[in-house]
């Protein structure tokens, strides 16, 4: 699984399909060329300092990482919001998998 890193990639996914959450909002965009799933995280700057948002994208990256079932090929871009931070792993695979 490969992550998004060109704005282009997050500005097409960002007028794609999306689903609310009470954690994160997830966005996805299929791709039809058969390529890779990428996945891309954005977090408001709302929410603490560098560091407590660097620690949301590794464990989110952790979650996309160790899911057992393939996500279907296309881009994915999980917006996180304020509350995120006082999830635990637990609680934040709850809402990501849900």
């Amino acid at each position: 699984m490969e992550r998004l890193r060109q704005r282009a990639d997050f500005v097409a996914v960002a007028g794609a399909a999306r689903v609310n959450g009470p954690a994160f909002v997830l966005q996805s965009l299929r791709r039809g060329d058969g390529g890779p799933v990428r996945v891309g995280f954005t977090v408001t700057k709302k929410i603490g300092t560098a560091t407590e948002r660097n620690r949301i994208r590794r464990r989110l990256r952790a979650l996309i990482d160790h899911h057992e079932a393939p996500l279907p090929d296309g881009f994915y871009l999980v917006k996180c919001g304020i509350g995120t931070d006082k999830l635990t792993y637990d609680e934040l695979q709850h809402h990501l998998y849900r």
